[in-house]
């Protein structure tokens, strides 16, 4: 049995489709083919069903996963410590973090990451909080990068920047006089939501109870998946919504939207990695260069040295 073999096994019953597994892997169907015969044959087991054009994982086969899965991931983290001894001259960094982040936050990060280490290849994920921690845990990623509050025993998480969050609407929007009481205008407005899982939507269900409200108790006309989509629509007129100043700033200054008189808890940004797996010196470079707001190594003491 080997590591190829292992590789093999292990994309094919991820997909359940021997096609696409070998597309994925770069090989031929035949090869892949034979590898699982092989395995089979060596064995005397049966590893999957053929049901028509499908393939179904066997119970010996599901078992089989669990252990071709950790003994792959020990080779990866043999591998890992072996590109340690090296001088960051080659090597890779795979991330995932949460839309605001990714699209406002990241990138000078990045920047600043591959100006030092240019040899390092840098595969980023974009999903929402808890996408993202599920990627750390799973192993899919080396590190994670989040602006909602999570918990998970695998998890280190360290606290990273912060942020704010704003109201904002339509220039035109019809917010509630000042003689309506906060709870009252949140209830008679509508909304534009995040999808649930988002951190921005977590920190804004958070901070409705301050209110005495819930998210059930508004009247929410769209949920949507990412940042623009949220912003765009409130530009349009379609509601209200709390989003980070990073996303509208620019359309504040613009004029596209306002921001209205409600003050909201600031949130933290967190960097996620999985408590038992070996960090490389390409994610260790990195947590290093984002530091966090106390350390005079941070992200923030960089763009200080920089400013003019």
């Amino acid at each position: 049995m080997t590591l190829e073999q292992l590789r093999i096994f292990v994309a094919v019953a991820t997909r359940e489709h021997m096609t696409q597994a070998a597309q994925d892997l770069h090989l031929t169907q035949s090869a892949t083919s034979a590898a699982i015969a092989a395995l089979e044959a060596r064995h005397a087991t049966r590893l999957f069903d053929r049901v028509g054009r499908r393939i179904i994982l066997t119970e010996a086969g599901r078992l089989f996963l669990i252990e071709a899965k950790a003994v792959l991931a020990r080779a990866t983290a043999a591998e890992a410590i072996l590109s340690d001894l090296g001088d960051m001259r080659l090597g890779s960094l795979s991330i995932a973090a949460s839309q605001t982040i990714a699209n406002y936050w990241l990138p000078r990060v990045l920047q600043i990451y591959r100006e030092r280490f240019p040899g390092i290849a840098i595969k980023l994920t974009i999903g929402n909080t808890t996408t993202v921690s599920q990627d750390v845990i799973s192993g899919t990623v080396d590190l994670g990068l989040i602006e909602g509050e999570v918990t998970g025993e695998d998890l280190v998480i360290d606290h990273i920047s912060d942020d704010e969050l704003v109201l904002v609407a339509a220039p035109g929007h019809p917010w509630p006089g000042i003689e309506t009481d906060v709870a009252t205008a949140l209830k008679e407005v509508r909304w534009i939501l995040r999808e649930p899982g988002s951190g921005t939507r977590s920190i804004f269900e958070a901070a409705l109870p301050q209110f005495g409200l819930n998210v059930s108790d508004l009247s929410v006309a769209l949920e949507l998946p990412s940042n623009e989509a949220v912003r765009t629509a409130v530009e349009a007129g379609a509601g209200v919504t709390v989003m980070s100043r990073l996303v509208v700033s620019q359309a504040l200054e613009a004029g596209h939207l306002r921001a209205l008189p409600l003050i909201f808890p600031r949130r933290r940004f967190y960097l996620l990695r999985h408590r038992e797996r070996y960090l490389a010196r390409a994610a260790r470079e990195f947590q290093s260069i984002i530091g966090s707001p106390d350390q005079p190594t941070s992200l923030a003491a960089i763009r200080a040295t920089r400013s003019p």
